[in-house]
């Protein structure tokens, strides 16, 4: 068995989180499958030791019938066989009776198991069927008190491998010819600083080049524009990274996004990069057209 392998079963009372639980796995990076039939859980598992392209793979698994409760069993006591090599965990999402029939008011939907009738009453078969798995879990976590946020946090709590970073910056330099950049969360507008465009012996270069570079940096107007920027975003970061959010895009623009642009998210991008991972991208620096 390939043990560099990591298998998550995902399961628990419906209600209690698993949409939340398998989007937080994605996050960090694991091959997610939802609603799979517990008899095709060995199948699976077979076809992903054999290929060895996966490495990590989160499955979320429902009682959404109760045709499951005997394959739930039996693929319990298999996992339970995986577990000698600590190839699988599996993670029960529980909340109380209470909890779980005001989600269910909330979104209007009806229970699994009591599709005609009262919506405890599923409740209280489901957690009678599901009783052998989340004996069986390594983690169960009751999400009773927890709201969706708190519930991805504790997920990056448990599985969150050192490489991974929970939060870093998207900085981006584009050019407003060629249209807002839709997957932003902060645009700023740099059209307000003197343009190298109109200097012949910058027109042909890129804020990428040391001569644009230093023609953006050198004007009085880019100075006190980056201090008073760089301020304010070191000022919310912290805040964006406490609620949860496990990036942030922030897209500077000039008119053609090949030099004032460019420049001043290089600039950003080291000196948010002494606290933050940062990837930068310049969207629009190959592209020329009539004016910049």
């Amino acid at each position: 068995m390939n043990n560099d392998v990591q298998l998550v079963i995902i399961s628990g009372m419906s209600g209690a989180g698993k949409t939340v639980a398998m989007q937080a796995f994605e996050d960090l990076g694991y091959f997610c499958i939802d609603n799979m039939p517990p008899s095709l859980m060995n199948k699976f598992w077979e076809l992903v030791r054999e290929t060895g392209k996966i490495k990590k793979v989160a499955v979320v698994i429902d009682l959404r019938a109760k045709a499951f409760y005997d394959e739930i069993v039996q693929m319990t006591d298999d996992i339970s066989n995986l577990n000698r090599s600590d190839a699988a965990q599996i993670v029960f999402l529980d909340a109380d009776d209470e909890t779980l029939v005001s989600r269910y008011k909330e979104t209007r939907r009806s229970h699994p198991l009591a599709r005609n009738g009262r919506v405890v009453d599923g409740i209280k078969e489901e957690r009678k069927l599901l009783a052998p798995l989340k004996q069986a879990a390594q983690l169960v976590i009751n999400t009773t008190q927890l709201s969706p946020r708190k519930l991805r946090e504790e997920i990056f709590h448990n599985f969150e491998a050192g490489d991974i970073e929970k939060f870093h910056v998207e900085l981006m330099s584009f050019g407003f010819k060629y249209g807002l950049p839709i997957d932003a969360d902060i645009v700023m507008d740099v059209r307000f600083l003197p343009n190298p465009y109109y200097r012949s012996e910058l027109k042909n270069l890129t804020g990428l080049d040391q001569p644009v570079y230093d023609y953006v940096m050198k004007q009085s107007e880019t100075e006190a524009f980056y201090k008073q920027f760089l301020g304010l975003l070191e000022s919310i970061m912290p805040g964006y990274k406490r609620e949860g959010k496990n990036n942030l895009t922030i897209a500077i623009g000039c008119t053609g996004g090949q030099h004032r642009s460019v420049a001043l998210t290089e600039r950003l991008g080291n000196a948010l990069g002494e606290n933050y991972p940062v990837h930068i991208t310049h969207r629009d620096i190959s592209k020329r057209k009539e004016s910049n």
